[in-house]
């Protein structure tokens, strides 16, 4: 149900594809981002529905134990992620992504809300070099009306100097409400990056 609506919804708002997903990348973290408003999410599921992408995203366990929304949240890609006082949510992310037997890419929104963000979420980040899989960007740009799957980079350990990747990548990405995004990534000196 949510593959057709979603579908729908991308077709008549007018919005175009552009790229995909690297064919030797078989699990990876998928940025989605900018994240400021709620239909965000159902272009960018919409999006990935059209690409054939298998694309999962992250839910807190608990909403997965409900019987009505159970079945409906499996079907659209949640994972649902325990966390435990020795299991934080990037271990929980990490080992969920190294233990599955299937290609996985896990949704993130770093921005962590539809509002403007002060500073990114990071977890994102350390839960790939965790797990030791790639980054993969992606963004909606509202006005060119294109979703999109952009590069992809290996984290290297230097986390300043990765995240110039993404600055760099969604500087020129128009958001559906463009005061509500921040590319204020990490609070940091940009001059002090690793050298290594």
């Amino acid at each position: 149900m949510l593959k057709i609506f979603t579908i729908f919804l991308f077709t008549i708002m007018g919005w175009k594809l552009q790229g995909k997903m690297p064919a030797h990348i078989n699990k990876c973290i998928l940025v989605a981002a900018p994240h400021t408003s709620n239909v965000d999410f159902l272009l960018a599921m919409a999006s990935f529905y059209k690409m054939k992408l298998p694309v999962r995203y992250l839910i807190k366990q608990e909403w997965l134990n409900i019987f009505l929304l159970k079945r409906i949240f499996k079907n659209s890609g949640a994972l649902g992620v325990e966390r435990s006082k020795n299991n934080t949510m990037v271990d929980a992310l990490a080992e969920l992504i190294t233990t599955s037997e299937e290609n996985v890419a896990v949704m993130i929104s770093p921005e962590g809300t539809r509002k403007l963000a002060p500073k990114w979420k990071t977890g994102f980040y350390y839960a790939a070099l965790k797990a030791r899989v790639p980054i993969v960007l992606s963004h909606l740009d509202y006005a060119k009306k294109i979703a999109a799957i952009g590069p992809s980079f290996m984290p290297s350990g230097c986390f300043k100097k990765d995240m110039l990747i993404l600055k760099n990548y969604y500087k020129d990405i128009t958001p559906k409400f463009p005061e509500q995004f921040s590319l204020d990534i990490y609070v940091a000196d940009e001059n002090a990056l690793c050298t290594g």
